[in-house]
């Protein structure tokens, strides 16, 4: 058959336009470095509502040039409120605002949709190409003078060349797949979220609200003076959990009040998940990527790398998923950016962004997995150490991630 003609080619491809993609788009473009991103959707996916942006985060973002606009936006979260699952009342608080090894602490619930808007404005018009869906990657038979090119064959039967091919494209990658890592594990464990609008404003103080207890685990966050996003974890009763799977929303909010009640939420609390939108993915499975995988996989290899989900798929106990992957942005886009203006090459400076990037990511998957079954055991014995003894260092190690600065572009 005659080889498929090539439609068009480009330097730097992105597969992506989460988080991740759009933030080393904008990175890169600091560098003076254009790049295109490929979107399988038809627009801007805002899916999850909102998340916890540690100071981790707010670094990445200062470095690409947006972390005032979302401070100006956004509440900053003063504390951590612990809540006793046997009596509901307050058995631990945490300032939020103390100091770390590497300045001070900042966290805030970040819409999503406001970020990914505000790091999209910075990108030169077109940079995002939507309804451009990969469906497999090939090498460049060709090779006249395109060294490690790719050819990327996308779902409209359009081909693109690739010199530098960044897969930001999620926990289901097809550059993830394509470089040999480990397809990510099911936790056993599954999530629900919502967000609820008070148009007179909610009364919650500044501060994230952590409950567990009975096999689950949930948290309850400000975002600004209206809006409130709240999460909840647990593990199903059946294997496959396909008896919360397949509950209509207003089914899965009466089993969030069910999980709530039975440890003696706060009214408050009981209210916010009452008025709460569901209309987003009602369940999601938690995966993770194998720690030791990372380690000694492939996240680079010649001219592809991946970044974000597609490199660190976490469970979200230590809320740091969306903010390891604005530190995967600032530190790939300083790597690449420099190699272009220097004399390194783009495989060295995968392999230097590899590098930084494979101990940080196997730490968080690491620690987020056993925060998570330490918090949602129901052994006796694991369940008497964390409600009497580990509740306090639990809520401390929310700290000991964010204390981390990725450096600027």
């Amino acid at each position: 058959m005659e080889q498929q003609k090539q439609d068009a080619a480009e330097d730097v491809v992105i597969v992506g336009a989460g988080l991740a993609g759009v933030g080393v788009a904008l990175g890169l473009h600091r560098k003076g470095v254009r790049s295109v991103v490929l979107e399988s959707s038809p627009a801007l996916r805002t899916s999850g509502f909102a998340f916890m942006t540690w100071t981790n985060a707010f670094r990445a973002l200062d470095a690409l040039g947006v972390g005032d606009k979302m401070r100006s936006h956004h509440l900053q979260v003063q504390g951590v409120r612990v809540m006793s699952p046997t009596t509901g009342q307050v058995v631990r608080e945490l300032d939020l605002r103390v100091q770390g090894k590497l300045g001070p602490h900042e966290a805030r619930c970040v819409q999503r949709n406001v970020l990914l808007q505000a790091l999209e404005e910075e990108l030169p018009a077109g940079t995002i190409r939507y309804n451009s869906r990969i469906v497999s990657i090939d090498d460049d038979k060709e090779k006249d003078g395109g060294g490690d090119a790719k050819i990327l064959h996308l779902a409209d039967g359009s081909t693109l060349r690739a010199k530098v091919l960044i897969g930001c494209d999620g926990i289901n990658s097809v550059v993830a797949r394509w470089l040999g890592l480990a397809k990510p594990l099911d936790s056993g464990r599954r999530a629900t979220r919502g967000h609820a609008k008070y148009s007179d404003g909610h009364g919650f103080q500044p501060k994230f609200m952590q409950l567990s207890g009975n096999g689950f685990r949930a948290g309850l966050v400000p975002c600004g003076d209206t809006d409130v996003y709240w999460f909840l974890t647990w593990s199903p009763s059946c294997p496959d959990g396909k008896e919360d799977v397949d509950q209509s929303p207003a089914e899965m909010k009466q089993f969030v009040l069910a999980k709530l009640r039975s440890i003696m939420a706060p009214d408050e609390v009981l209210d916010a998940v009452e008025r709460s939108e569901m209309n987003d993915v009602l369940v999601a499975p938690l995966r993770y990527r194998p720690p030791l995988s990372l380690l000694f996989g492939s996240i680079s290899k010649g001219n592809v790398c991946v970044a974000g989900d597609a490199l660190h798929p976490t469970t979200p106990d230590l809320a740091q998923g969306a903010c390891i992957a604005l530190e995967d942005a600032v530190v790939l886009a300083r790597c690449l950016g420099d190699a272009m203006d220097g004399d390194e090459t783009i495989e060295a400076a995968l392999r230097r962004y590899a590098g930084i990037r494979r101990w940080r990511s196997a730490q968080v998957i690491a620690a987020s997995y056993m925060v998570g079954r330490v918090q949602q055991s129901e052994h006796a014995v694991v369940r008497f150490a964390r409600d009497r003894l580990l509740s306090g260092v639990l809520a401390k190690g929310l700290l000991m991630m964010p204390d981390y600065d990725c450096g600027t572009l």
